[in-house]
């Protein structure tokens, strides 16, 4: 451990000039002895936090990067075979954790060369509560450079293969959870979402991805975007499955600032055996015929509308003008946001109660400085967006932001209030060809981004939000987005179900499928 140096005079002048307090050499000279002082407190700080052992060494446990041969879609980034009970809800079960999520003693690189060999110290609390469920945590699942991408091409060390089609992208950013699920590699998967990143992979690949209302599912462990909108969930090849496990990681842990003081349990798998009939459906106009839908995509949303009223579901159109504007408002959270927090905070930021990672902070610190080069385009299009619009309004533009998102939750809880749940497309297209090495700017921030309207608007207002595969249009997936009152997942998952059951189950790719009946290794 080494002391915290002082700063030089050329130092202190710069830190002068940053915060423009017009300081003569004189008068900086003369607070130099002062501003030494103060750094007796983060030293003693250190000692005292190596002294309470919660710097301890992280617990050894066996890891292994992919074998050559299998690891086909690019999906693993390490591969595990950590286990905790023997019993529980999840025994027997095998889960694949987005590389955004700590599991002590294995490496986590969050798609990213700036994160790149750190090793967690501690389980985030959703590892933790797998294990404690039974669960066999088979490895981490490759994600997009620090999740910042709704396709999967901009991950290290490579891109992950849509198993429907391995020139296409599986989606993004828990791309790897969304492949190795849809391939039958793992049963399970816990992935992350900030704008779209588990219904992406979901609607993509063809499985099932909720994303839990906002606070639900502790983010404890797991590298942070931006507070606001950081989701935990699951991701599934059935609707119980997804409850199943949904079920698991729900609950407050006392640590993560994102979740109200209380949260109600359910039990989310008992609620699928309540008959949906009578439920009602707001289909959302505004979600079909935007400037990037795929007409057939929204027909086949619409005909899966129409399996829902076949089921005894009451469903008709319902207006929420707000909708078209709500991509503004994340993407001014979404960018300067977590220009503030994710990059010039090295993650977690500052200024709110909850649970921190040091040694991660002080990893990704440097690493981010050294390797910043290295970043996706989505990533340094976030840093030089959010920092700008953060220096020209000084942080206006993201309070105003703020300020809107009670209106825009208001719009939704109006239909809501209307309607038991809302539907709409996931994705407006399906799943497009992984870009070339060479693509433009222009190309790959298309082919990244253009696909969240529908998806985003729910990361800022924490509506609970679960995509389930529609009809193939072209062979490929498209996705079914149910949207919920927020705390009130049970219903989302509900019609979810009956949707699978009308349908008669969800499809896999040809070659999951014929692994399974075949009891063939992926």
């Amino acid at each position: 451990m080494t002391s915290l140096p002082p700063p030089d005079a050329e130092r202190l002048a710069a830190l002068g000039r940053h915060f423009r307090f017009g300081l003569t050499p004189a008068e900086l000279a003369e607070y130099a002895p002062a501003v030494e002082a103060t750094l007796a407190s983060p030293a003693a700080v250190e000692a005292l936090y190596a002294r309470a052992a919660r710097s301890a060494p992280a617990p050894r446990r066996e890891w292994a990067a992919p074998r050559p041969g299998h690891n086909r879609l690019g999906a693993w980034y390490v591969t595990t075979s950590l286990t905790g009970s023997a019993d529980g809800p999840l025994a027997g079960r095998t889960v694949a954790v987005k590389d955004n999520i700590a599991v002590a003693g294995v490496p986590m690189m969050n798609g990213s060369r700036t994160v790149e060999g750190f090793v967690p110290r501690q389980d985030a609390t959703v590892v933790r509560r797998l294990l404690d469920a039974g669960a066999t945590i088979t490895g981490k699942a490759v994600c997009e450079d620090l999740c910042f991408s709704g396709a999967s091409f901009t991950s290290h060390p490579g891109p992950v293969r849509n198993p429907w089609d391995e020139t296409r992208t599986a989606g993004g950013s828990s791309s790897g959870c969304g492949a190795l699920v849809a391939a039958g590699e793992a049963d399970l998967a816990v992935g992350g979402d900030q704008g779209g990143s588990i219904r992406i992979p979901g609607a993509f690949c063809g499985i099932v991805g909720h994303k839990p209302t906002h606070g639900l599912v502790p983010y404890t462990g797991a590298f942070p975007i931006e507070r606001t909108i950081d989701h935990l969930g699951p991701m599934a090849r059935t609707v119980a499955d997804a409850a199943a496990l949904l079920a698991v990681l729900a609950g407050p842990d006392g640590a993560d600032p994102r979740q109200p003081g209380a949260v109600a349990p359910v039990d989310y798998p008992a609620a699928l055996a309540e008959p949906a009939a009578g439920l009602r459906v707001g289909v959302v106009a505004e979600g079909f015929g935007t400037a990037v839908s795929d007409p057939a995509v929204d027909a086949s949303v619409r005909a899966a509308v129409d399996v829902l009223r076949g089921a005894g579901l009451d469903a008709a159109e319902v207006s929420v003008p707000w909708h078209t504007d709500a991509l503004h408002v994340w993407n001014v959270i979404a960018t300067e946001g977590a220009a503030y927090q994710m990059l010039d905070g090295n993650a977690y930021g500052m200024n709110t109660d909850g649970f921190y990672d040091p040694e991660l902070i002080a990893h990704f610190a440097r690493r981010r400085l050294e390797h910043g080069h290295e970043l996706s385009r989505t990533v340094k299009l976030v840093g030089l967006s959010g920092r700008h619009t953060f220096e020209e309004g000084g942080g206006k533009y993201y309070a105003m932001a703020r300020r809107l998102v009670p209106e825009v939750r208001a719009a939704y809880d109006a239909a809501l209030a209307r309607y038991d749940v809302l539907v709409m497309p996931t994705l407006p297209y399906t799943a497009t060809a992984l870009p070339p090495a060479d693509v433009t700017l222009a190309d790959y921030l298309t082919t990244a981004l253009s696909m969240v309207g529908n998806t985003a608007p729910f990361d800022v207002t924490g509506h609970p939000a679960c995509t389930v595969p529609a009809g193939p249009v072209g062979g490929l997936p498209t996705g079914l987005m149910i949207v919920g009152r927020r705390f009130d997942d049970a219903t989302v998952l509900r019609v979810a179900h009956t949707y699978e059951q009308a349908v008669g189950g969800f499809p896999a790719p040809p070659a999951a499928a014929s692994s399974r009946t075949n009891g063939a290794e992926v």
